[in-house]
C-alpha cells in the first residue's frame, strides 16, 4: 500500500512542481471564505486519482476536489490532498504538500506526505513506523511546555470558532515557547512526527488534512486525539496531536480555555 500512496503522492507532487513558474497565471476559485481552489489542485488529483485507478482499482478516492464518502465500514478507501496550503503556493510561500492516505476496513494503514517545495517525504505504515527520506523519525521527547514550539491553524472556514479559538491560542501562547501557523494541517502534523513541533492542534479539519499526518505521528511515537481526549477518528474536524507530555499538557490548556467559555469543542 505504501508503494502505491507513495506513486500517487509524487505524481500529483509533480504537477504542483511544474506549475510553480506559473502561479501568476493561475485561475482561481474561491470555495469560501479564504478558501480557494486552482487548476493546479484539480490537475493534482487528476493526476492521483488515474494512479489509483490503475493500481487499486477496487479502491474509493476520497479528496478534496472529488464527492467525498463514509472512510469507516469495510474496503479499500484513499484519502487524498492534491494540494493543501493552496493559498500558500497560489503565493509563493513554500509550505504546501501533497498527502495520500489508503485506510483498509477503517484502519490506517499507509501515508505519504510530500513536501514539495523542500523535497522531503515523509512516509508511514501501520506498525513498521514513520519516515522522513528514509530516515525513521520519532516525537520529540521535550515535557516541559515553557521550551515548547506548538503548531496549529486559524478556523478560517468557520469563523464563528474564531473567539473558542483566540481564547485556546491564548492559554497554550502564555504556557509555551512559541505558536507557529503554516498553513498546510498535514505538514504540520508531519512536523510533529519529526519532533519539529513538540504538539499540535487545529479546529476544523477535514478527513483529507490530517489522514496521512495522524498515521505519521502515531508511528512515531506521538498521540493524535479529538479535543475530548477521544482517540482520532477522521471525521473528528478538531485535533490535539503531540509527544505523549505536551500532548497531555495541549489538551488540558485547549479544553480549559472551552471551559472558560461555558463549552467544549
Amino acid at each position: 500500500m505504501l508503494d502505491i500512496s507513495l506513486d500517487a503522492a509524487r505524481r500529483g507532487a509533480e504537477v504542483v512542481r511544474a506549475a510553480t513558474a506559473q502561479r501568476e497565471k493561475l485561475v482561481w476559485e474561491t470555495k469560501g471564505h479564504s478558501d480557494f481552489v486552482s487548476e493546479v489542485d484539480k490537475a493534482s488529483e487528476r493526476e492521483i486519482d488515474g494512479i489509483i485507478k490503475r493500481r487499486l482499482p477496487q479502491a474509493i478516492v476520497l479528496g478534496e476536489e472529488l464527492s467525498p464518502t463514509a472512510i469507516a465500514g469495510k474496503g479499500i478507501v484513499v484519502i487524498a490532498d492534491p494540494l493543501d496550503g493552496t493559498t500558500n503556493f497560489l503565493h509563493g510561500y513554500p509550505e504546501y504538500s501533497v498527502s495520500v492516505a489508503i485506510a483498509r476496513n477503517g484502519i490506517l494503514c499507509a501515508g505519504v506526505v510530500l513536501n514539495v517545495a523542500r523535497g522531503e517525504e515523509f512516509t508511514a505504515t501501520k506498525g513498521g513506523g514513520a519516515f522522513l527520506n528514509g530516515k525513521r523519525i520519532r516525537v520529540s521527547n521535550l515535557r516541559e511546555p515553557g521550551r515548547a514550539l506548538i503548531g496549529t491553524g486559524f478556523p478560517f472556514k468557520n469563523i464563528e470558532k474564531l473567539p473558542r479559538y483566540l481564547e485556546q491560542f491564548s492559554l497554550v501562547m502564555r504556557g509555551t515557547a512559541g505558536i507557529r501557523r503554516a498553513g498546510s494541517a498535514a505538514l504540520d502534523l508531519s512536523n510533529v512526527a519529526c519532533g519539529r513541533f513538540d504538539a499540535f492542534w487545529e479546529l476544523v479539519l477535514a478527513p483529507w488534512d490530517v489522514a496521512a499526518g495522524i498515521l505519521m505521528v502515531l508511528e512515531a511515537g506521538g498521540i493524535v486525539t479529538d479535543l475530548d481526549g477521544n482517540q482520532a477518528e477522521l471525521q473528528a474536524g478538531s485535533f490535539v496531536a503531540g509527544n505523549p507530555a505536551m500532548h497531555a499538557w495541549l489538551l488540558q490548556t485547549v479544553r480549559r480555555a472551552n471551559m472558560s467559555k461555558g463549552k467544549t469543542e
